[in-house]
């Protein structure tokens, strides 16, 4: 495997897959609510805001879920490299299936979506990590430039498809996403030879493979006559009870799960301290991305219906799908900021603790809100205000997401017991999973004929978070005190 500089040639084989996959999924989800909630004779599918919000919802809590049997599929028995293939050949079957005139195939290929990523995401990133067998700084900056390429095609992703999808025609915005993915698997054939032997076969040897892909046969062919009852009307789905029922089994389940590590997990005391900070973590995590994951959802109909988008001096009305890029664009300014921040801190011997972080990222999120519950406000009483209030709601949300999204994944591989890292793992995801669909809900209660209730919403919001940041601050002590030895 040749290198280019200190870095593999294969990381930017990734770098470049990756930007490309962001960029369709993040251009698609700039336009999924609106598009769901704009009128028939609009060309869009004229669903209540409830209705749409619930299912995005359900959309990107799938994605999060499906990334658990993705990867398990990967190791056992296809391997990164293959995963990754017919991966983004699911995620643009079902861009291309959306784009379609049809309302059935628009739900079709928001489920190839979801398995696809499913089977892209977390294997393209554990390829990052297969390059760097060696650890240490190294494939730290490896990852750094990876997340780069993530947050460069969500910045680009929403200014191409919002603008072919609000401007000109629904679907053209759609088939770009559709493209972009088409793009990002001709230039990972082209280029995966620098990835050598990195994720070429499945990483989990097993005697059962036969078994395993009976187990695979099983619940596709299940899948598949489920959403052909529901697409012949057999099975009728209402979504906003499906995210609700979705979200107690969510929750359920880690109740459950932790209840039985604490009960039957045989751990060790520290072991037990441990655990009880990723529970603790795992609660704050999933309202940090309750409030986040509204990006797509209420923030984005606040964008396009209480945000004043006209630029006079060119007689042009910006698409509201563009706010979507502003989260990412600030990623990509403050995050080299942010890393300085730690290191400068660092060395003048501050330290700033993981429950401390996760707090301030909680009060971040509340100041996000408050500033867009403050424009809301302003909105229903005058009219549509200036797209300040959006971008600031935005800005404290991204300096929230770099205290907490960096340092999650990290801190339970290191306060999991060993031979749990790999279940702890699954646990964080049902966390985010589990936010997005509260976020989906939320959106719902605050806007269409319920309007008049967002300024009051989204205020909601920030006392909520603002306030389970200040407790979880100034509980960061005895949190820290659970976590010693970990850092």
């Amino acid at each position: 495997m040749t290198a280019t500089g200190q870095h593999p040639r294969g990381l930017y084989t990734l770098f470049f897959t990756e930007m490309w996959e962001r960029l369709s999924y993040y251009g698609m989800r700039a336009l999924l609510v609106l598009f769901m909630v704009a009128p028939v004779e609009k060309g869009g599918l004229g669903i209540e805001d409830k209705v749409a919000a619930a299912i995005y919802g359900l959309y990107t809590a799938g994605v999060y879920l499906s990334a658990l049997p993705g990867g398990w599929i990967a190791d056992r028995l296809l391997g990164a490299q293959r995963s990754i293939w017919v991966g983004g050949g699911l995620i643009t079957i079902g861009h291309f299936t959306i784009a379609a005139p049809w309302r059935e195939t628009f739900f079709l290929g928001l489920i190839f979506v979801v398995v696809g990523t499913g089977l892209l995401k977390p294997n393209i990133s554990a390829l990052v990590g297969q390059l760097y067998p060696e650890g240490g700084a190294r494939r730290d900056a490896g990852f750094t430039i990876f997340y780069m390429g993530i947050n460069l095609g969500a910045f680009l992703g929403p200014l191409v498809c919002s603008w072919l999808g609000e401007k000109i025609n629904w679907h053209f915005g759609f088939v770009a996403a559709g493209v972009g993915m088409i793009l990002g698997l001709t230039q990972f054939g082209l280029t995966r030879r620098h990835l050598g032997d990195a994720g070429r076969e499945p990483t989990h040897r097993s005697d059962t493979v036969g078994r395993d892909w009976f187990l695979v046969g099983v619940s596709t062919t299940a899948g598949i006559v489920i959403v052909g009852l529901t697409m012949a009307g057999m099975i009728v789905i209402n979504p906003v009870l499906l995210a609700k029922g979705a979200a107690y089994v969510i929750t359920t389940l880690a109740v459950l799960y932790f209840g039985w590590v604490f009960l039957f997990g045989k751990l060790e005391p520290t072991d037990v301290k441990r655990v009880i900070v990723i529970a603790i973590l795992f609660i704050a995590s999933a309202l940090f991305w309750a409030g986040y994951e509204q990006a797509g959802s209420s923030l984005n109909l606040f964008a396009e219906r209480h945000t004043a988008r006209v630029v006079e001096s060119l007689n042009l009305q910006l698409p509201a799908g563009w706010f979507q890029s502003v989260p990412a664009f600030f990623v990509i300014a403050f995050a080299p900021v942010v890393a300085h921040l730690w290191v400068s801190l660092a060395r003048r011997g501050v330290s700033v603790s993981l429950p401390a972080k996760f707090a301030f990222g909680l009060m971040l999120l509340a100041l996000g809100f408050l500033a867009v519950a403050l424009g809301s406000r302003r909105a229903i009483e005058n009219g549509p205000v200036l797209p300040t209030w959006l971008v600031t709601t935005y800005l404290f949300h991204v300096l929230g997401e770099l205290l907490i999204s960096p340092v999650g994944l990290s801190s339970v591989t290191k306060l999991a017991p060993a031979r749990l890292v790999g279940q702890m793992m699954g646990v964080w995801f049902l966390a985010t999973s589990l936010g997005n669909l509260l976020a989906g809900l939320f959106a719902g209660e605050v806007s269409g004929d319920n309007a008049a209730a967002m300024p009051a919403g989204f205020m909601h919001v920030a006392i909520f978070a603002g306030g389970i940041g200040l407790i979880l601050l100034l509980c960061a002590k005895p949190i820290r005190n659970l976590m010693k030895g970990v850092e």
